[in-house]
């Protein structure tokens, strides 16, 4: 029991992020005050909404590069609409979101599905697109806060029980995906294109089909985000959420899904992001620059993966034993 305790990667990323705050709080012991790590839950929710999107299109063996270009595409059509139609409802503007971010998701699934292209190569040429016509819509302008309507900005901010819009949104997020995932055809079908696609073809399932509805969720949910991450901070440019992708990547990698495909889990995705989030409040507190970031989040891709990939070989060599003791 202890043992399969230990070797569960949401207890030790959980142990870790403990270990983390605890090493703060000896210095800062206002850091780990209930209010304060709301907000570090509150900052983290768009990793976290963007990290369940791109869990599910690494467990189809793909990967999605696009999403913070994604984000920032939706981010800069709804500043606009709200600049051009200030009266536009907020469900008018969330409906729009999603449903750009959503086609832009559905645009690199097709190209994978229908056209076969490794998906690294769809979502870096998509990607570069995509702010190529964020540059062209706006003239390379930024919207700034005093341009968007209050009820525009109000959104995410506003408090549910204790907590802002925003997290809340992260929380369902979380709570209807865990339930897609393992309750749900489409959430097995995902783990069964990604643990062994020559299986599940011939159990009936298309793989390029199921990548394309991974992309297409991953692009609602980056679409979804761009709202948010705009109206949170008021502000909308060419470069928002540069290189957030590998931010995103990372949180899955270090939450224990496998860039192979096929193994994951939504809490895991959830607890890397956390970790990420964590790291990245802690860094100014302890009067380390907010740059060293990057470097940390690339590390923790390297290690991660480096960690899955010995843990694979040696389920495989149990597997080997076990069938040699049966011999």
């Amino acid at each position: 029991m202890f043992h399969r305790l230990t070797s569960s990667r949401e207890v030790l990323l959980s142990g870790a992020i403990a270990v983390l705050l605890a090493l703060v709080a000896t210095r800062f012991p206002s850091f780990v005050a209930p209010s304060n790590l709301a907000d570090v839950f509150n900052d983290t929710s768009p990793l976290i909404l963007l990290a369940i999107g791109q869990m599910i299109v690494i467990l189809t063996k793909c990967i999605d590069l696009s999403v913070a270009a994604n984000l920032a595409l939706t981010g800069m059509v709804t500043a606009m609409i709200n600049v051009a139609y200030p009266g536009v409802p907020v469900a008018v503007i969330l409906l729009v979101a999603i449903s750009l971010g959503t086609l832009m998701g559905m645009l690199n699934g097709l190209l994978v599905w229908k056209r076969t292209i490794p998906p690294i190569v769809v979502t870096l040429g998509t990607m570069t697109i995509f702010r190529g016509i964020i540059f062209l819509i706006s003239d390379g302008k930024w919207v700034n806060s005093h341009e968007m309507s209050n009820a525009f900005k109000a959104f995410p901010r506003a408090e549910i029980l204790g907590l802002p819009t925003l997290s809340w949104v992260a929380i369902l997020t979380v709570i209807a995906f865990s339930v897609v995932l393992t309750r749900t055809t489409l959430g097995r079908a995902f783990y069964a294109v990604g643990g062994n696609p020559h299986a599940a073809t011939y159990t009936g399932l298309e793989v390029g089909r199921t990548q394309f509805w991974a992309f297409t969720i991953s692009g609602a949910l980056a679409g979804l985000t761009g709202y948010l991450w705009v109206s949170r901070y008021a502000v909308a440019y060419v470069d928002i959420a540069g290189g957030f992708e590998l931010d995103v990547v990372a949180a899955c990698v270090i939450g224990g899904i496998s860039i192979a495909g096929g193994i994951g889990t939504v809490g895991g995705a959830v607890l890397g992001a956390l970790f990420l989030g964590v790291i990245k409040n802690a860094l100014p507190v302890v009067n380390i620059s907010p740059f060293w970031q990057l470097a940390i989040s690339g590390a923790a891709i390297i290690i991660a993966v480096a960690v899955n990939a010995r843990a694979s070989r040696t389920k495989g060599r149990i597997i080997l034993k076990s069938a040699e003791h049966a011999a």
